[in-house]
């Protein structure tokens, strides 16, 4: 079917009046991602420069453009215009030509991150503008890299020194006037591409020799004066458009009276609630076939009510703020819930969102606030963005000589010693193509069921897998094996807790009765107790939590269960553990939790705090090296000098072999962790 454009009445949200909050907010968000927040700055695309009238010749028309480089005025060659410009329709009604090729170029279904690499097309109008400050006619036309609904429709083309008009220029024989030189005189060739720096004025009259900012100033202070431009900012943001042609959505609450004017529906009237007894026949929504739906009055007088639906964006911009008053039936929000609660303090969502729903959400919540629903400017304090997922992709090639991707739960692979896949195949046998990693997506059937691996393996297992295998903003790669590692790692715990059961601490810890060793494994306790809350509550980068949990479980799993302090120090320690694990995998925690004898659930425990007291070390450990290899180790107080360690260092047996009868060259110390001795070669 033929791509064509039509023009249909929309509604729009008129989120442009709100450009620069939106813009100037991001400063206010310091824990948001810095890739959000540059995707959204460049998004809304603030810009400041100048808008400039030109007289169209030998007519009363006038174009304007906008421009950003007032500083290559004088270069000027041409203008280019969008196939549905006004000067476009006029022009074609004399040029059956060019009402084809306008026809062609409206039809034609071009993104804006298209227009860079696309092919340039244009037409001649047959008209001409003429230049404010030179009086030079320029030719005026139709361009297909000029859109519409950016900017004024229409562009100033400096060939010289913009890549695309320079193309432009190049196809179709069109002037190129260079009129901005390089600040250090270096060589340009303009055969070859456009000169795009800032640099130095040449060739533009009295403005020659002026660097950017002179020219800027220069160049818009005439055509200000002259009446024929002004100084402007201007936002790439457009207006957000939430009509639907769908019966899926929420009805939009306005009404059309006989004489076409538009009005709110009445709040009494509202929420306006979709008819449930419809025939979807896919071809148009229900409430539009339906001739009777869209009836109803206003003061007395027939009206019809709007058949567009809201697009989903318009409800998943504002429901964070309804969790804060659900019950609420008295309108849309309890105001002094929603401000209890808000803003939110930390938001998760993905960053392919960055453009669209989070900037909605960041909108919508300062229409919230002007209307008096909430005091915040921001909705939330924190995100954090999730990466996507990877799988392995595998498929054969049917005798059609098309690819059939098979899922990788019904691969069996085979691998070398480093585990690499040498071979793959399918139930049948047939020999599969590996595409390594890819996004997991329903076209190269590499999704993994999460349900079938909660089956196979619990879902603690799955969510400490999928925390654990990479940072959560990173892209997470499932391999089967690491999902087996994680049961294993859990396997351990619970053993390590039964083994515990068997036989409790009977009596309290008491710290003034610890041995040395008991004093350093509870210190680890503690210092992994500190590590983790930070990266859960501030860094969350969970998979270094996880980390450093299995770090300390290996510890735990050496240490002695003998006497009553022993067990008294493992009590703490695995009490830590649930409780870290807890928010990760929550159901083996919560019967682990029992099982060391706590009577109340762990619902209701507290997180557990590091005692900075335990965290003191009374010794260190020295590592002793002789020109650069490891010789000894030596054990000293917290607090020694670098004399007492070396005197330490120097009497141990193992150290005396290497220094003895040797003539030392210089000792250097790294306090609290290395002695290393340079002895000269005997």
């Amino acid at each position: 079917t033929p791509v064509e454009q039509k023009e249909i009445p929309q509604w729009f949200i008129k989120i442009t009046d709100y450009a620069e909050q939106l813009l100037g907010g991001l400063d206010q968000l310091p824990q948001w991602p810095d890739m959000v927040k540059t995707m959204q700055r460049n998004w809304i695309g603030r810009s400041e420069g100048v808008e400039i009238t030109f007289d169209v010749a030998d007519t009363a028309e006038k174009v304007a453009v906008y421009t950003t480089r007032p500083d290559t005025f004088y270069g000027v060659s041409y203008l280019g215009i969008a196939a549905a410009h006004p000067l476009a329709e006029l022009a074609a009604e004399k040029n059956p030509q060019l009402a084809e090729f306008i026809r062609e170029a409206k039809n034609a279904k071009v993104a804006e991150a298209d227009l860079a690499t696309m092919e340039k097309k244009g037409m001649a109008t047959g008209l001409f503008a003429i230049h404010p400050l030179t009086g030079e006619k320029l030719p005026i036309w139709v361009a297909n890299f000029v859109l519409m609904h950016y900017g004024t429709g229409a562009v100033m083309a400096v060939p010289a020194h913009d890549q695309r008009d320079f193309e432009f220029a190049q196809k179709y024989d069109l002037p190129i006037k260079q009129v901005i030189a390089p600040i250090a005189d270096e060589e340009i060739d303009l055969t070859k591409q456009a000169f795009v720096e800032h640099g130095k004025l040449v060739n533009s009259a009295e403005f020659d020799g002026l660097d950017f900012d002179g020219a800027f100033n220069g160049i818009a202070d005439k055509l200000e004066k002259l009446g024929v431009g002004k100084r402007q900012i201007n936002y790439r943001l457009r207006d957000w458009g939430v009509s639907r042609q769908r019966y899926w959505g929420a009805p939009i609450p306005m009404l059309t009276l006989p004489n076409g004017e538009t009005v709110p529906a009445p709040i009494e009237d509202l929420p306006i609630i979709l008819p449930e007894d419809v025939v979807m026949y896919g071809v148009k929504s229900p409430i539009k076939a339906d001739p009777n739906w869209a009836k109803t009055t206003f003061n007395g007088e027939p009206a019809l009510k709007e058949t567009d639906t809201f697009d989903t964006f318009m409800e998943s911009s504002w429901y964070y703020a309804r969790y804060t008053s659900p019950s609420y039936a008295e309108g849309m929000l309890d105001k002094d819930e929603a401000n209890y609660w808000l803003p939110v303090d930390q938001y998760i969502g993905g960053i392919e969102h960055a453009t669209m729903h989070l900037l909605y959400f960041r909108f919508f919540h300062k229409l919230l606030r002007d209307a008096g629903f909430v005091t915040s400017d921001e909705p939330a304090q924190k995100l954090l963005c999730q990466g996507m997922v990877l799988a392995d992709a595998f498929y054969y090639t049917s005798p059609t000589n098309e690819r059939i991707w098979v899922s990788p739960t019904q691969v069996t692979l085979e691998r070398d010693e480093k585990g690499r896949i040498i071979k793959a195949t399918d139930p049948e046998g047939r020999e599969l193509v590996h595409t390594g990693m890819t996004k997991m997506s329903k076209s190269k059937n590499n999704g993994i069921d999460p349900q079938e691996m909660v089956e196979k393996y619990g879902a603690d297992t799955v969510r400490l897998f999928m925390m654990f295998a990479s940072p959560a903003e990173m892209t997470l790669e499932w391999q089967e094996s690491g999902v087996e590692g994680a049961k294993r790692f859990l396997g351990r715990v619970w053993n390590l807790v039964y083994e515990y059961s068997q036989n409790p601490a009977k009596t309290a810890l008491d710290v003034t009765a610890l041995s040395a060793d008991q004093k350093a494994l509870r210190r680890d306790v503690h210092k992994t107790i500190a590590k983790v809350s930070d990266d859960i509550g501030r860094r969350q980068t969970f998979n270094t939590a996880i980390a450093a949990v299995m770090e300390l479980m290996n510890k735990l799993a050496r240490a002695p269960l003998e006497s009553e302090q022993d067990r008294a120090v493992m009590a703490e320690a695995l009490s830590a553990v649930v409780r870290m694990l807890y928010p990760i995998t929550p159901h083996i925690c919560f019967e682990l939790w029992k099982a060391l004898g706590n009577e109340s659930t762990i619902d209701h425990a507290e997180w557990v705090k590091a005692d900075e007291a335990a965290m003191v070390e009374d010794e260190k450990l020295i590592v002793v090296q002789v020109n650069g290899k490891v010789r000894g180790k030596v054990t000293v107080a917290a607090d020694a000098d670098e004399e007492t360690v070396k005197t330490v260092a120097f009497a141990d047996e193992n150290v005396k072999k290497f220094t003895d009868n040797t003539q030392i060259v210089k000792v250097i110390y790294v306090p609290g962790k290395l002695l290393n001795v340079v002895v000269k070669p005997q």
